[in-house]
């Protein structure tokens, strides 16, 4: 169910990502509502994926306004602070990243992977650290016997559900999503996204999902902006954008893109 509009979690103001010469984000901005999936969704090179990390500051925006309204608080001005202050606001601002493989050091077991939020932010499980590990990997459907086990063990899938349970790990408010399965065959992906689906639901999460599909988007979010060449074309809800698009580019991009050929319903 989608939030009330007047219940912004995270907000972004008039972005702007100049690299040299080079303006790769122009004026984007964009409101994610408390409990929704909100879809950025355009081609390569479009600057979703900038926007989506100037959003959690990994990346700094040349100028704009980020401001994030916790549910336990005041809200911040994230474009104010220093990295070092921004420290403790990420425990509630978590991302998974495009690239199963990229995103797991092979050194560590799953076990290291997973508890290494809590030793990043010096934050002890109230139920205790090994029953938090265990009940991740069940959220993502996975056997408790991964814990010991490393990344060249698992299958892309199973290792973007490890990324998925890391990034829950310290319970976050927003998860941005970075083409979660843009890197996985049809019918795996399908499963990953049914799975984002029910923690988004399960857990009331504030989700930016990231994709160059229509027809994901279409699928798992309430609302949704389409990129083009760094700027925000159309934005709606998903039935206004998907079914009624109003823009050139975004027909193009629904006229591109093939439905799912895995059956997942709304």
């Amino acid at each position: 169910m989608m939030a009330d509009a007047s219940d912004v979690v995270l907000e972004a103001t008039n972005l702007i990502k100049n690299y040299g010469t080079s303006c790769v984000v122009s004026g984007a901005s964009v409101a994610l509502h408390r409990g929704e999936t909100f879809g950025l969704v355009g081609e390569s090179g479009s600057g979703k994926s900038t926007v989506a990390r100037m959003l959690l500051r990994l990346i700094e925006p040349s100028s704009g306004n980020i401001v994030y309204r916790p549910a336990d608080g005041a809200a911040v001005d994230l474009t104010a602070l220093s990295q070092r202050d921004m420290r403790p606001l990420r425990r509630k601002l978590a991302i998974v990243f495009q690239d199963p493989y990229a995103a797991l050091n092979p050194r560590m077991s799953v076990q290291q992977i997973l508890a290494e939020p809590f030793a990043i932010h010096s934050e002890q499980p109230t139920q205790g650290l090994n029953r938090r590990l265990h009940e991740l990997l069940d959220e993502v459907g996975l056997p408790a016997s991964a814990l010991s086990r490393y990344p060249h063990e698992f299958s892309g899938g199973q290792r973007q559900r490890i990324n998925i349970a890391r990034a829950l790990a310290l319970r976050p408010e927003v998860l941005v999503l970075d083409e979660p399965v843009s890197a996985l065959d049809v019918s795996v992906g399908a499963q990953v996204i049914n799975l984002l689906r029910d923690l988004q639901q399960r857990h009331g999460l504030t989700c930016l999902f990231i994709s160059h599909s229509m027809p994901l988007v279409r699928y798992l979010c309430h609302r949704v902006a389409v990129m083009q060449r760094g700027r925000i074309v159309e934005s709606g809800t998903w039935q206004q954008v998907c079914d009624a698009p109003q823009q050139l580019y975004t027909k193009q991009l629904l006229a591109a893109t093939p439905e799912l050929s895995v059956p997942v319903n709304r």
